[in-house]
């Protein structure tokens, strides 16, 4: 079993104020985390993993170097290999523009089982992300789901 779980770095909830001017977030001088929801994609598939007895578990973000951070985290929660895309191209991206390149990245994997993404990020609560990578990938996306222990 080969899973693929897509995190984010967002702002710390905490302290997260917002630009009057831009009505955007202030992200300087805020601590960053692993997006909360993500964290529960990333225990989810090393669970998947344990329980089929073998394969591994990729975590895979978008965003700018100091996501390696959030990456190098979720190595030490036992994921087995982290890939980060990240170009000055990427920066401001929306949605769909998220999702396509997330989806350009898992297809370089090749080789995955299952894509596991938290319901939304805390920082956009968009939640568009996650389904739009199913539809770049052409697979079903299932949302909201509970699996009985």
């Amino acid at each position: 079993m080969k899973a693929v779980v897509l995190i984010k770095q967002v702002p710390d909830t905490t302290d997260v104020r917002i630009d009057r001017e831009t009505n955007t977030l202030i992200r300087e001088g805020v601590p960053s985390i692993i997006n909360p929801f993500d964290m529960y994609a990333i225990e989810e598939g090393l669970r998947i993993v344990e329980a089929a007895g073998e394969g591994s578990v990729t975590v895979m973000s978008m965003g700018p170097p100091q996501v390696e951070d959030a990456l190098r985290e979720a190595i030490s929660l036992g994921v087995d290999e982290a890939v980060l895309l990240s170009d000055r191209a990427f920066a401001g991206s929306d949605t769909w523009s998220t999702s396509y390149t997330l989806a350009a990245g898992i297809r370089k994997l090749e080789d995955y089982d299952i894509v596991l993404c938290g319901k939304q990020a805390i920082d956009g609560d968009t939640a568009q992300v996650g389904p739009g990578v199913a539809q770049f990938l052409g697979i079903p996306p299932v949302s909201y789901t509970h699996l009985r222990a």
